[in-house]
């Protein structure tokens, strides 16, 4: 297993995950639940109506910690819009109760994908681990 496949893994285990963005000079964190590994890329999904979409359009870095089984996941990068519909397909095809909500062709579905990031696993009994992608 490679370290996206890794994060991924580690992303659907925990189920929830907690997203940090910026708005002007406040932080903002808001639960997730979408991770998609799609050619070699990591993604993340949102509605393009949400706030969260605005945010990362005027800042792209984000940051992603999710708890899973005594261990925590920090995942700090650069998001960047990919509005291909294979991966809005892909996103659906894994979490198939999103297709309530999202279509790939309702203008709505946005697929954010890490351009670079820095991955760090943490625990109370172990030392870090970090790798950049």
């Amino acid at each position: 297993m490679n370290n996206l496949e890794k994060v991924c893994a580690f992303l659907d285990e925990a189920k929830t995950y907690y997203l940090a963005t910026v708005e002007g000079d406040q932080p903002r964190v808001r639960p997730f639940g979408t991770a998609l590994l799609h050619d070699g890329k990591l993604y993340i999904q949102t509605g393009k109506i949400k706030s969260v979409s605005r945010q990362i359009a005027a800042n792209p870095k984000v940051e992603i910690c999710a708890f899973h089984g005594g261990k925590w996941l920090r995942l700090a990068g650069e998001l960047v819009d990919d509005d291909r519909r294979e991966v809005k397909e892909a996103m659906l095809e894994k979490m198939p109760g999103l297709k309530g909500m999202y279509s790939p062709d309702d203008g709505n579905m946005q697929m954010l994908a890490f351009a670079h990031g820095t991955a760090t696993f943490c625990s109370f009994t172990e030392a870090p681990e970090t790798f950049d992608f």
